[in-house]
């Protein structure tokens, strides 16, 4: 979307106020869809800055994903660019992948298409 969807702003804003987890979303950007809960992103940040921590290989990003916490973030007034996901999977066929969940960022300004829930397949 060359202009991001006003509602899907409100509901990013929504739960940037709420510090909560519990909106879920399916988008579809570029051809992917991805589903999964909204979060705040200064706790997603908090959260991939944890994973990477514990990694021997990535550990030094850590740092850049917490010192976001403080930076970066649009201030009162500042409709939000980006959705922040997590436990989210990308729907690949009858796959979600990851099947755990992952920690995916995506531009608001990209999703073509959204609804509110979160899919998923199962073997019946």
């Amino acid at each position: 979307m060359s202009n991001p969807d006003e509602l899907l702003v409100a509901i990013s804003a929504a739960v940037e106020s709420e510090r909560s987890n519990q909106m879920s979303l399916t988008v579809v950007v570029g051809g992917a869809v991805i589903t999964g809960r909204l979060a705040p992103e200064a706790v997603w940040r908090e959260r991939v800055a944890e994973v990477l921590k514990d990694s021997d290989r990535l550990g030094p990003f850590s740092d850049v994903f917490a010192r976001g916490q403080r930076a970066n973030r649009p201030g009162r007034g500042e409709a939000p660019t980006h959705l922040h996901f997590h436990l989210a999977r990308i729907l690949q066929g009858s796959l979600g992948i990851p099947e755990t969940g992952g920690m995916y960022r995506v531009a608001i300004k990209d999703v073509s298409a959204w609804t509110v829930g979160d899919l998923s397949y199962f073997d019946g």
